[in-house]
């Protein structure tokens, strides 16, 4: 395990418990989520190193990559087919040229898709059954994590992280390397789960975006802007996942009372959006469009 002794934002080293929470999706194992004395960044700590953390992604259940037949997996892949759609608009909307790079691609559907709209794709997934998903089924180009290392220039029109961030262990290390391989005027898009939505409120430690530990860390609006800002980005607009709520109240519920309630949930989910609409736009989770400056 790692034991972190500073703020992984701002590097303060005063930081106290916020909450102890479970893996509920996996090994029920128990952990702690500090909070930060200066900036109120929530991380995991302590934390399983990069070694350690493989242990908790390996079930077929594990959403993102799983092929299991349920009725939460079908609501979810039916809402990713959608949500490729609208990620492709805004690539497209913010892309000076074609050249992609998305990072936790998982099974390769949203680089396959832009691929097919005539963008220069390239995917990096840590995770070597998706990875070997993704290159069989889509023929896409999709490399470990080791490959970031081999980029050595500003490459990329565009770079896209979908809910990945918050699994990264060196966050100060990706964030300088995603500056390093953008072009100047480039556009780094990240979207996170939001802690301080309504929902994150309202299911506390049975919150499923806490998703410990495989989440290290759990941002909220001012938390990103200051890590933006630490690597000269500038937060050039947020765009709420009003979706997300819905997803995430159906996994917190099953978290929460031990069984599914899919009407509750789909209440809880626009509930959500409701206060968040009212509220600073708070929603479940949140895409940042950051950009490079042109020199």
């Amino acid at each position: 395990m790692e034991n972190l002794s500073s703020c992984p934002v701002c590097g303060i080293k005063i930081f106290t418990l916020f909450l102890k929470s479970n893996d509920y999706f996996l090994t029920n194992e128990e952990f702690s989520i500090m909070i930060c004395a200066s900036c109120g960044m929530k991380f995991v700590n302590p934390r399983p190193d990069p070694n350690e953390i493989r242990k908790y992604y390996e079930s077929s259940d594990y959403v993102s990559h799983g092929g299991q037949k349920n009725a939460l997996n079908y609501i979810y892949k039916n809402v990713r087919k959608y949500s490729i759609k609208k990620k492709y608009k805004l690539v497209k909307e913010h892309a000076k040229s074609k050249k992609l790079l998305d990072i936790g691609c998982g099974t390769g559907e949203f680089i396959f898709f832009c691929k097919q709209m005539g963008f220069d794709v390239q995917g990096i997934e840590p995770g070597e059954k998706p990875r070997s998903f993704a290159k069989a089924k889509y023929h896409v180009d999709v490399e470990d994590e080791t490959y970031l290392d081999k980029i050595v220039i500003a490459e990329f029109d565009i770079i896209t992280m979908w809910h990945v961030l918050e699994h990264v262990h060196k966050l100060h290390e990706r964030m300088n390397k995603m500056r390093e391989i953008l072009k100047p005027g480039g556009t780094l898009i990240i979207a996170i789960p939001n802690n301080n939505s309504w929902d994150a409120c309202y299911y506390g430690k049975f919150w499923a975006a806490y998703d410990l530990p495989r989440h290290l860390y759990h941002f909220s609006v001012e938390t990103m802007k200051i890590l933006a800002n630490v690597h000269q980005f500038k937060v050039d607009e947020i765009i709420p996942m009003k979706l997300d709520a819905f997803y995430i109240s159906f996994l917190s519920e099953k978290y929460a009372r031990g069984k599914q309630n899919y009407f509750k949930a789909f209440i809880n989910g626009i509930r959500s959006n409701n206060f968040a609409r009212k509220n600073e736009k708070n929603y479940s989770s949140l895409i940042f469009i950051l950009k490079k400056a042109e020199n």
